[in-house]
């Protein structure tokens, strides 16, 4: 099996499979609980908390969620709600994941003024539109930091920097989160942490059903889920312990020799890519050639992720097709594929339908090798050839 679909989900560190069943066994306390039980469980969350914001420079604290999708909801209509007296303008982009998208439309619903930001052929945002889009009335801007589709990193480190300067020359207070679902674990944190960061267990090879939100340490807002008081009061309801520490240690594991996994990752990315364009005609990268991993390399590709579009032939046949040599691979976001009509990302990055039918995202992790990608070069090539002598592009 060569499995291309990380980012729609990866498969768990062995570590993080057998300590989650070790917590499930021995350490099943309700952290809450006042017995010998619960104060086990409780000194495990603190631990996995600590390591967690260990991961942020340790300049904020951590909230324990569901998932990204929680992350991203709790960042939004907290903020919204907190800073409803002030303004009710907010800052987003066309390409942010549905989780950011669908909470906007919510938002909009109840009154709120929601601007989209454009991105270039690449899927870039440029700074100086969000520049331009700040006023006295805005109270929150979120941009993802790794596109999920194509892996444009987009500028949230100067985005920021534009958003608190114009906080110190105005008097605002304007609130800035980043979508680091696709990021986290491929991009550090550690030297920059902004006001609010979602993220997702599952993306760097730890648990489904566990997220966490970094906020920073003087931002307070409103409980996102009310009840017992778990999290601060931010998010009540027991935690879920298992999924804490296995989410903990793969944030250990993913960021342990950094450079190096992202070194092996971009030369899989690029020998894969390398290969796709010598051996295919008619072929076309979606999103930025050039690959990087920090927050200073704004509008390069995240290695990560590479999406081709294969003109002559449909993403969907092809993903059937090497499916079937178990080579796995996706069209577009796994969290929109019940969705029907063309990728949003890549119309906002203006492909045109047939562009965009045949397009296909390969998504890497550090266990994907090149003699892998030699397998997939030659499938794809096979593939693709046939259904283009076939003629089965409608």
């Amino acid at each position: 099996m060569i499995y291309l679909d990380n980012s729609a989900t990866t498969r768990q560190y062995d570590e993080v499979t057998e300590l989650m069943y070790e917590v499930a066994k021995n350490t099943f306390g309700n952290p809450s609980s006042l017995h010998n039980l619960g104060f086990n469980s409780s000194t495990m969350l603190k631990e996995a908390r600590r390591d967690c914001e260990e991961m942020f420079g340790g300049n904020g604290r951590v909230i324990f969620t569901s998932g990204g999708t929680e992350s991203d909801n709790m960042a939004l209509y907290s903020t919204a709600r907190k800073m409803r007296r002030r303004g009710n303008r907010i800052i987003t982009t066309k390409v942010e994941h549905p989780a950011i998208l669908e909470t906007c439309k919510r938002l909009k619903e109840d009154g709120y003024e929601i601007v989209y930001l454009g991105v270039d052929e690449n899927g870039y945002v440029d700074p100086e539109s969000l520049k331009n889009a700040l006023d006295e009335n805005t109270i929150l801007v979120s941009m993802m930091t790794v596109n999920n589709e194509v892996g444009t990193i987009e500028p949230v480190l100067e985005s920021y920097k534009a958003v608190q300067a114009f906080n110190k020359a105005n008097g605002t207070n304007i609130v800035f989160h980043t979508d680091a679902v696709q990021a986290y674990g491929k991009i550090s944190f550690k030297d920059t942490a902004f006001d609010l960061i979602s993220v997702s267990g599952h993306k760097f090879h730890g648990p489904k059903g566990i997220g966490m939100l970094y906020m920073r340490d003087d931002l307070k807002l409103p409980a996102h889920i009310t009840g017992g008081g778990q999290e601060a009061g931010y998010r009540s309801s027991t935690e879920n312990t298992p999924g804490i520490a296995g989410m903990a240690l793969a944030s250990k594991l993913a960021y342990k020799d950094f450079d190096g996994k992202m070194k092996q990752l971009a030369e899989v990315n690029d020998y894969l890519r390398k290969g796709l364009f010598a051996e295919l005609k008619d072929i076309e990268l979606n999103g930025p050639e050039e690959l990087g991993w920090t927050l200073n390399d704004a509008a390069k590709r995240c290695p990560s992720v590479l999406n081709i579009s294969f003109h002559g032939t449909r993403g969907e046949v092809l993903l059937h097709t090497l499916e079937q040599d178990e080579i796995f691979i996706s069209t577009g976001s796994a969290c929109a594929s019940n969705h029907t009509g063309d990728s949003h990302v890549l119309q906002a990055m203006s492909l045109d339908h047939k562009e965009i039918e045949g397009a296909i995202r390969f998504s890497f992790s550090e266990f994907n090798t090149i003699d892998e990608m030699d397998f997939v070069i030659d499938k794809v090539k096979t593939a693709v050839n046939r259904f283009r002598k076939l003629g089965t592009f409608r």
